[in-house]
């Protein structure tokens, strides 16, 4: 029995050791202070064990392509119905190009008739000397109206052949009743239309009468030679050649066209924008010239073109004021230069008939690429000079003939 009692009893020591030693029951700390293995009011309660963060890789987003524009490439024939053959954009309306071109004449002297009113909205204009070292432009309306246009001047003997070239309707303020407006009927019959009293709203004088009180509006303007007659059907207009890409050339940021010291328009690159932006002469009181951005009155805005291009052509001085410019028969082709997207091109002019716009090819005789857009087209005498006068800019020095 007593062996029975001391074995149970030795087990049971040995059972309270294991369990101590297993931190089951009363535990004593480095002070010797009991502390309960009971949860109370103040331990923490059991929590789960939380694996160690690891870095997940986040997906890579694949790149969006950026969408690029289709390149533009129309004529120099098969225009479609809604494509303006002058310059190789689509219009919003089909209908407007159901008329012929307007040919308007605008003054750039006196410089008081500045800023010139409409330019913006002209598909081209012509820009030519008219002698005592003053020139004047012929805006063409086709794709676009403008309300205002202006201030109109005279007529002079190379608006016969432009606007046959364009098959237009002219719109001058007079002309020389002997040596101009008989060449300006035959060659236009009513295609040739001056103000007279009953051509307001088409021409109208804003009430001042003087030399740069007189402007058009474009759509009065063809409505009216409707109501005289003319016919104003669509025209066949094939022959310019428009492509978004452009050919190789030359640095061109910058072209001035000179005639003279007191009377210059200068061009400007801008590579934000895709277009040349206009700059022109003035004087203050003193005579004292500078440059200043020319702005049309309609908009307030800077004049920009897509394209400038310099034409050489012959003149003939007939009298100081009146000269010949020779635009027709001229089917071998002639001299001219292209400025677009910041490049400057050398290429040939050509005009196979009376009655088909001007044409423009490379030095090798393949159509030449204009920029879709508007255009700025100066015709400089043959013996004007071009020379680049620093990097990437140019100066044309007019002369005759």
């Amino acid at each position: 029995m007593f062996k029975k009692t001391t074995i149970a009893a030795v087990l049971i020591l040995l059972l309270l050791s294991a369990c101590q030693a297993a931190g089951v029951g009363p535990k004593t700390d480095a002070s010797g202070s009991d502390q309960d293995a009971s949860v109370n009011a103040s331990s923490t309660p059991f929590q789960p064990v939380t694996p160690a963060a690891t870095n997940t890789p986040v997906p890579t987003s694949t790149p969006i392509p950026t969408p690029t524009a289709t390149p533009i490439q129309v004529g120099p024939s098969g225009f479609s119905e809604n494509t303006n053959p002058l310059t190789g954009l689509q219009v919003e309306d089909p209908a407007i190009l159901n008329r012929r071109p307007l040919m308007i004449k605008v003054a750039n002297f006196p410089r008081e008739g500045r800023p010139h009113a409409g330019l913006s909205s002209a598909d081209i204009v012509f820009d030519y000397y008219i002698g005592e070292g003053t020139n004047r432009f012929m805006a063409v309306y086709y794709g676009q109206d403008a309300e205002k246009i202006g201030p109109m001047r005279s007529g002079r003997l190379v608006d016969a052949q432009l606007t046959r070239l364009y098959q237009g309707v002219l719109g001058f303020v007079s002309a020389d009743p002997n040596k101009v407006f008989p060449v300006l009927y035959n060659n236009l019959g009513l295609r040739a239309i001056t103000q007279m009293g009953d051509s307001c709203p088409a021409i109208c004088d804003d009430g001042q009468h003087t030399v740069i009180s007189v402007f058009a509006n474009s759509a009065a303007f063809s409505q009216y030679a409707a109501n005289r007659g003319v016919d104003v059907a669509r025209q066949n207009l094939d022959g310019m050649y428009f492509y978004s890409v452009a050919p190789s050339g030359q640095p061109g940021q910058q072209v001035t066209l000179k005639y003279n010291a007191y009377n210059f328009s200068q061009w400007r690159y801008d590579a934000e924008r895709g277009q040349y932006l206009a700059w022109m002469e003035t004087a203050d009181v003193n005579n004292n010239i500078s440059t200043v951005e020319l702005t049309d009155r309609n908009t307030g805005q800077q004049l920009t073109r897509d394209n400038v291009i310099i034409l050489f052509a012959p003149y003939n001085e007939l009298a100081p004021t009146l000269h010949e410019i020779a635009l027709w028969n001229n089917a071998q082709g002639k001299r001219a230069v292209l400025f677009r997207d910041g490049q400057m091109i050398e290429a040939i002019w050509k005009t196979p008939g009376t009655d088909q716009p001007i044409q423009f090819f490379t030095s090798d005789g393949n159509p030449l690429p204009l920029k879709p857009g508007t255009s700025w087209i100066m015709i400089a005498g043959e013996n004007s000079l071009l020379a680049e006068q620093d990097t990437a800019q140019y100066e044309l020095q007019f002369r005759l003939p």
